[in-house]
């Protein structure tokens, strides 16, 4: 099978990098373009702001040129980190060109809200001739207030920021609406493909442990001890919680992880929080059960360096541990099997506790803020996150790609693919659970982003993936998922989704990892 070779010379081209750091660090400064006025072209770093008193300016205009001034500023601290070093010089060179057409719209977009007056008094105060200011109605910026997700073309309208007053009208009518049954809550929007299996949000059910592996307390109590505890590994340094550390919200806050010898891993740790309601473990759900997804840790080269021989080996020769063992299991003999149906066990004691969007559906009308509440219909509707983020743990357990495998280049990561083969899997990733979905970060399969920055990509509709010349022909080039779609949310938009996403924080419970044997 044709394939492009994985590696970076000199002169690959790298379009989706630049695309996607393009999205992360541009995008959200054009997310509040909200007039449709026409804008005239101003190259100028004072702002009419200056200038407030002597152009009369209205409360509206003001907080108008407030959020877009904010925007402005906000591209320019986020440029300068495109030059971390590990940003390909060439990329950065595209985001410097970016950044600086967006900055001349934005900049003509805060002109834009002046009357015809404001704008030749502003003229005279900044001592240029109005004439210097195109005719507002030149047709080349009429669609300046448009998205584009290069290099489709696609565009689409941001969405008119709403005032306070209706802002707040809003919140108490959803809050009214969504206080009711989810059979009474507006109808979400869903793609075709995936009405057949949706699962509404809502309340968490009990955990369902298997009949191979029946819950105890015992058990439990042993699996706890077993996870906290390096000695299973090869080195004698790492334990499951070395990845997924409760005091981390059950991950290990790094980028990817490390692994034995302190390796540096592919993919970033997936939280354990509700790992009982899983249906596959790991991103690219290689196997069926937590069970299963134990003994490849132990057994991983990368990860654990163990196995059999040796966990069985230095379990026996711990007395704690052989009579804990004989207590759970009716003998004393630590295998491996007996070891992973303990941590799993454990592993599915690890469940949510009380958050502020729980609360809300307990009946707790006020837990949720004004902002969330209007997140919480974005979540559902216009942002569609739940297209994949559904049923109660916020994830449809589905495999999705998002444009983010660097296919034939050194991150390449082809995910699903990776287990069953097939061509359409290439790329794909689990969908992650939201619980407590702001303590996890960073975030994807490879860790690179933070909460604003994934915002701000969905909102772009992700990179869009094009094959280099040699690639053209290659059946293994990824597909980025048809359900991500540009969206238009502005500023208060996205700013009200991340409030919701917030209420998704539970409060800390420190666990105190057990005592040695």
């Amino acid at each position: 099978m044709n394939r492009t070779p994985i590696g970076i010379t000199k002169f690959t081209t790298i379009r989706v990098s630049m695309i996607l750091l393009v999205a992360v660090i541009v995008h959200t400064t054009i997310a509040s373009a909200q007039t449709n006025r026409i804008v005239p072209k101003v190259s100028t770093s004072q702002s009419f702001l200056d200038f407030a008193d002597q152009l009369e300016l209205s409360p509206k205009q003001k907080q108008e040129a407030q959020e877009l001034q904010g925007q402005i500023e906000l591209t320019k601290q986020q440029l300068s980190k495109a030059n971390a070093t590990n940003t390909p010089p060439d990329v950065v060179r595209e985001i410097r060109l970016d950044s600086a057409r967006k900055l001349r719209m934005l900049k003509g977009q805060l002109t834009a809200i002046l009357s015809d007056i404001q704008r030749e008094k502003y003229a005279e105060l900044r001592h240029l001739p109005a004439s210097n200011y195109e005719n507002t109605k030149n047709t080349e910026t009429a669609s300046e207030n448009l998205i584009s997700t290069e290099p489709s073309g696609l565009k689409v309208k941001i969405r008119p920021l709403l005032s306070d007053d209706k802002a707040r009208q809003l919140a108490g009518e959803l809050r009214q609406i969504y206080s009711d049954t989810p059979a009474h809550w507006p109808a979400p929007n869903l793609d075709e493909t995936v009405k057949p299996y949706f699962v509404e949000i809502g309340l968490l059910p009990p955990v369902a442990y298997p009949t191979s592996n029946v819950y105890t307390d015992l058990k439990a109590e042993l699996g706890k001890r077993l996870f906290f505890d390096p000695r299973l590994s090869g080195s004698g340094q790492i334990a499951c919680a070395s990845c997924h550390d409760p005091d981390l919200a059950w991950t290990d806050g790094r980028t990817v992880s490390f692994g034995h010898a302190r390796k540096v891993l592919k993919r970033n740790a997936p939280m354990i929080l509700n790992a009982g309601q899983l249906r596959t473990p790991f991103w690219d759900g290689r196997v069926n059960s937590l069970e299963e997804q134990a003994m490849a840790v132990l057994n991983n080269e990368d990860e654990m360096r163990s196995g059999a021989e040796l966990v069985q080996s230095r379990l026996l020769s711990i007395d704690g541990y052989t009579n804990q063992f004989a207590t759970v299991f009716g003998s004393a003999e630590p295998t491996i099997g007996r070891v992973v149906q303990a941590i799993a066990t454990f592993e599915r004691t690890i469940n949510s506790r009380a958050n502020a969007f729980d609360n809300f559906l307990r009946g707790d009308t006020n837990a949720l803020s004004d902002s969330a509440v209007r997140g919480l219909n974005l979540f559902r509707t216009t942002a569609r996150c739940i297209n994949c983020h559904n049923g109660p743990n916020f994830t449809d357990g589905r495999f999705h790609n998002e444009g983010l495998s660097y296919y034939g280049r050194k991150y390449e990561d082809l995910g699903r693919y990776i287990v069953t083969h097939q061509a359409e899997d290439v790329g794909r990733f689990k969908t992650p659970s939201l619980r407590n979905v702001s303590r996890t970060g960073p975030y994807m399969h490879n860790g690179l982003f933070e909460l604003d920055g994934v915002l701000a990509m969905y909102n772009a509709g992700m990179p869009n993936l094009r094959p280099t010349p040699k690639q053209k022909d290659d059946p293994l080039f990824p597909k980025k998922s048809p359900l991500l779609k540009p969206l238009g949310l502005n500023s208060q938009d996205l700013a009200d989704l991340k409030a919701f996403l917030e209420s998704l924080t539970e409060a800390k419970f420190h666990v105190r990892p057990p005592e040695s044997f």
